[in-house]
C-alpha cells in the first residue's frame, strides 16, 4: 500500500514538473514571438513613413512640372526614360555613347581607387595624431588648412601633376575623403581610457600587442564611422570631377545629357547617383553596428 502511494506522489511531481517546463518553453515562445511582431511592426512603420515621404516628394515635383508648364519633366516622363536606360545598361556605342551601367561602373571604379587610397594614408597618420601629443601638433594645423578647400580647387593640380584627366579626378577623390577618415580616426586614437593604457602597462604590453589588442580594436567604430563619411564625400565629388575630367563616368553622362537637352535622362541619372550613395552609407552604417560595442 504505501509503495503504491509513494508511486502515485512521485508520478503527480513528475507531471508537475512536465507541466511547468512546458509552461516555460511556451512563456518563452510567446516572449519570441511578440519579439518578431515588434520587429515587423517597426520595419512596416519604418517602410511606410517611407512610402509617404515618397508620395509627397513626387506630389511636389509634379506641382513643380506644372508650374514650369513640364519644362522640367514630371515624375512620370522621367521615369519611363529610366525604364528605357536601365533595360540595357551596358551597351557601347563608341566612346561617347554608353550604356548608363557602364558610366556608374567607371565611376564606382574611380570612387573606389581614390578613396582606398586616401584610407591607405588617413587611417596611419590619424593613428599618430591620436596617439602622439607631437604628431597632432605637426599634422592638425595643416588637416586644417587644407580641409576647407573645394574638390574643385584641386583639379587643376591633379592635371599639372598627372597630366591625365582620368588621374586628376582620382586625385580629387583621393584628397577629399582623407579628412573625415583622419579626423574620425585621430578622436578615437585620443579616447582610448587611461585605465586600458595601464591595464597593457601593467601587462607589459609590446607595441605591437598594444596596436591589436586595445589602440585598433577600441578605435576600430570611430574608423568606420570616419570611412563612412568619406566614401559619401568621394561620391559627392565624383561628379563634379567627372562633369570637369569628361570622356567616362556618371558625372559626364549627366553634363552629356545637359547638353543634348535631356532632362529627363539627367534626372534619372540623379537618382540613380542619390540610391547608390545611400547603398554605400547602408553597407558602411552594417559594418558600424558590427564593430560598435
Amino acid at each position: 500500500m504505501l509503495e503504491n502511494n509513494t508511486l502515485t506522489i512521485n508520478d503527480v511531481e513528475s507531471e508537475l514538473n512536465l507541466v511547468s517546463e512546458t509552461s516555460i518553453e511556451s512563456s518563452k515562445n510567446n516572449e519570441k514571438v511578440t519579439e518578431i511582431l515588434s520587429k515587423v511592426f517597426e520595419k512596416s512603420k519604418s517602410v511606410l513613413f517611407a512610402m509617404i515621404g515618397l508620395i509627397a516628394f513626387g506630389g511636389f515635383w509634379s506641382l513643380l512640372s506644372l508650374y514650369t508648364k513640364d519644362a522640367l519633366p514630371g515624375p512620370v516622363a522621367t521615369l519611363t526614360v529610366l525604364k528605357e536606360m536601365l533595360s540595357d545598361p551596358f551597351y557601347d556605342y563608341g566612346p561617347n555613347d554608353k550604356g548608363i551601367g557602364l558610366q556608374l561602373f567607371n565611376s564606382i571604379k574611380t570612387v573606389f581607387f581614390g578613396f582606398l587610397l586616401g584610407s591607405l594614408i588617413a587611417i596611419p597618420i590619424g593613428i599618430l595624431m591620436g596617439a602622439s601629443t607631437i604628431c597632432k601638433q605637426i599634422f592638425y594645423p595643416i588637416v586644417q588648412l587644407l580641409k576647407p578647400v573645394s574638390p574643385l580647387a584641386w583639379f587643376p593640380i591633379g592635371l599639372v601633376v598627372f597630366k591625365d584627366t582620368g588621374m586628376a579626378t582620382i586625385f580629387i577623390v583621393f584628397i577629399t575623403s582623407l579628412w573625415s577618415t583622419l579626423i574620425n580616426t585621430s578622436f578615437g586614437v585620443a579616447s582610448i581610457p587611461q585605465d586600458h593604457k595601464n591595464v597593457a602597462k601593467a601587462f607589459g604590453f609590446s607595441k605591437m600587442r598594444y596596436l591589436t589588442k586595445i589602440l585598433i580594436p577600441y578605435s576600430l567604430p570611430h574608423i568606420i564611422t570616419g570611412l563612412r563619411l568619406s566614401i559619401s564625400v568621394a561620391w559627392l565629388v565624383i561628379v563634379a570631377g567627372e562633369m570637369l575630367s569628361g570622356g567616362a563616368g556618371i558625372g559626364f553622362f549627366v553634363w552629356d545629357s545637359w547638353n543634348a537637352l535631356s532632362l529627363e535622362k539627367v534626372i534619372s541619372a540623379i537618382i540613380i547617383i542619390g540610391i547608390v550613395g545611400l547603398l554605400f552609407d547602408r553597407i558602411f552604417t552594417f559594418i558600424e553596428n558590427k564593430v560598435a560595442y
